[in-house]
């Protein structure tokens, strides 16, 4: 089957590649510099980094606000459930900000923007295709917890929550499918596949299953880990083929089998197709990475971003 277009924002308008090209023309070219560093000296960051993307957007829009640090008067996003023990990357990003702030001789690239080109750079350093990454953004000067408890979906959803929840941040039922191919990279704890593993063995290959049970037991050693797909720091379709072959690590995954209409072969479509992956999730990471951003005179560019500028 041929995939069906991904629709272009409809959020973001005022986003553009260039953004930066006169302010800072240096500050891409440093970003992808240390993120590349970043994960020679470990691999698994580039999953994190891309996670990091992910749950800022997912939680009131692309605004920086998963970095804050929480204040006397704030309890932030970073020991929400979806986060804590879980979101990691925070110092690379901290070193990143301090860089780019040498190069561009001032506070001029807003945390927002790092965050999404830290992500592009981590798919493209570990194999996947490049993509142009729409700037511009303001951070946030507030964060939630509620918020991002409410507004992450979780890997024990099934599939008509996923879909509300894709729905509910402007994506759909093909952003899905595609976003989660971002689960070529990384790893998940004990603690995220636990119930998977134990309650829903008729839907997992028997030597699949053995494997996990050794480093994850029905109690306890929730934060054992086990990837996601079988090249957790390659960006290829082995995670959609996996799904086909009964080794879905998380529920959310093997739910994507579920799926009713147009896109219900997009699983076998992208296992089969890893070209057509590759420039389908470049887009919907465009799309995604316009949900709601700051412009104009919205937020603020934070000087550091753990915390609000100082009035």
């Amino acid at each position: 089957m041929a995939a069906a277009a991904l629709a272009s924002p409809a959020l973001g308008q005022d986003l553009t590649p260039d953004f930066y090209s006169e302010t800072c023309p240096d500050a891409l070219s440093t970003i992808k510099l240390l993120v590349g560093a970043a994960i020679l000296r470990e691999p698994r960051m580039g999953a994190s980094l891309v996670r990091l993307h992910f749950h800022d957007c997912f939680v009131n829009g692309c605004d920086g606000s998963i970095l804050l640090d929480d204040t006397d008067d704030m309890v932030g996003e970073k020991l929400a459930k979806p986060n804590n023990n879980s979101v990691r990357g925070y110092e690379v990003i901290d070193t990143i900000k301090s860089a780019v702030n040498m190069v561009c001789l001032g506070n001029v690239v807003s945390c927002a923007d790092i965050l999404a080109l830290a992500a592009r750079d981590s798919i493209v350093a570990l194999g996947g295709t490049s993509y142009d990454v729409l700037l511009g953004r303001r951070d946030a000067t507030s964060a939630s917890m509620d918020d991002a408890n409410n507004d992450i979906p979780t890997p024990f959803m099934d599939l008509p929550a996923l879909q509300d929840n894709f729905e509910s941040h402007g994506l759909s039922l093909h952003d899905l499918v595609v976003l989660s191919g971002g689960h070529t990279l990384g790893y998940s704890r004990c603690l995220f596949f636990r119930g998977r593993l134990y309650n829903e063995t008729s839907s997992l290959d028997p030597a699949f299953a053995a494997a996990l049970d050794e480093r994850c037991p029905p109690a306890g050693d929730d934060d054992a880990l086990a990837s996601l797909d079988d090249t957790p720091t390659t960006v290829d379709t082995d995670y959609y083929q996996g799904i086909l072959q009964g080794r879905a690590l998380l529920h959310s995954d093997h739910q994507l089998l579920y799926q009713q209409g147009a896109d219900d072969d997009l699983v076998k479509y992208y296992a089969d197709n890893p070209d057509k992956f590759w420039e389908d999730f470049g887009a919907a990471m465009v799309k995604m990475g316009s949900i709601s951003p700051l412009t104009g005179d919205d937020g603020e560019i934070r000087e550091n971003c753990r915390v609000v500028n100082q009035e």
